[in-house]
């Protein structure tokens, strides 16, 4: 089981840095000061992110009434913005790719930072639980080397050799897409009991409605054509799950109750933001975008 484990981590390791690196591959960093230099946007999605989509978990939370362990999970999982597979919604339903990588990597540095005062806030004014501290340092860091390198990496290849880059680009995404397939097995089969568990609870159906509202409220929040706002909701709606388990593990001692309950809530948000990128990708098959 503890290979397995490792294994399993090592796939998501190399799923996070092949992501980061196909996006930095095919990002010019033209298109990537275009994006930065987006103030209305940048604001939108720091706001949207970082508070707007926090208090949604805690309102959708109390909203179902959920029991303790999925509260705290929900909550966790909200206050906790840019997972990497944000970046890959971007792909998956081809989407604005270069500002989804850029607002992910952004999303994920920064919650590294607010991470911890966010969670702590809202749980402590709903009462579900308080002293939430987290080595910020070490997330800063986890940021850095899983997302910010690879993809730096990727961007200074396509600038001073593009056509190494372009020749990369193809080989390095079928690696992502395999990558993400075998995390999400993973995810379902090492976790189904924890799942299961939470069969007729309202848990699985907070965090499906969570992911949704996320996507739609990312989408709104954002400014460009349509392809750019639906990315952006793509990178709302999936959170990033270090932070939220390193918090597990520190402040309520690996309970669990929460660890299968926020397993459930990242698993129904990811089953809900899936389609929704594959149906958007179908429809611009058939219509190129504006």
């Amino acid at each position: 089981m503890d290979s397995l484990h490792l294994l399993f981590n090592a796939v998501t390791v190399i799923f996070i840095a092949t992501t980061m690196f196909a996006a930095g591959l095919g990002t010019a960093l033209s298109a990537l000061r275009a994006v930065f230099a987006d103030l209305p946007l940048l604001l939108l999605v720091l706001l949207a992110n970082l508070l707007i989509i926090p208090l949604l978990g805690w309102g959708i939370a109390a909203l179902f009434s959920l029991p303790a362990a999925s509260f705290i999970a929900l909550v966790l999982v909200a206050s906790s913005p840019g997972g990497p597979l944000g970046a890959k919604l971007g792909m998956v339903q081809n989407g604005d790719v270069v500002a989804g990588a850029a607002m992910q990597v952004l999303l994920a540095a920064v919650g590294s930072i607010t991470f911890g005062p966010t969670a702590n806030v809202l749980l402590t004014a709903a009462k579900a639980g308080a002293g939430v501290s987290l080595d910020v340092a070490a997330l800063v860091l986890t940021v850095a080397v899983l997302q910010l390198v690879p993809f730096a990496v990727g961007l200074t290849l396509r600038h001073f050799t593009p056509p190494t880059a372009q020749a990369w680009h193809p080989a390095v995404t079928k690696v992502s897409n395999v990558t993400f397939l075998i995390v999400l097995a993973g995810m379902l089969l090492g976790n189904w009991r924890d799942v299961v568990a939470l069969v007729g609870s309202l848990s699985l159906l907070a965090g499906f409605v969570f992911a949704i509202a996320a996507f739609a409220l990312g989408t709104v929040l954002a400014t460009g054509s349509r392809v750019r706002r639906t990315t952006m909701g793509g990178v709302a709606s999936v959170r990033n799950a270090g932070p939220a388990l390193a918090a597990i593990g520190i402040a309520f001692g690996n309970q669990p109750a929460i660890l299968g309950a926020i397993a459930a809530v990242l698993f129904s948000g990811l089953a809900a933001a899936l389609p929704i990128a594959a149906l958007l990708s179908r429809r611009r098959v058939v219509a190129p975008p504006e």
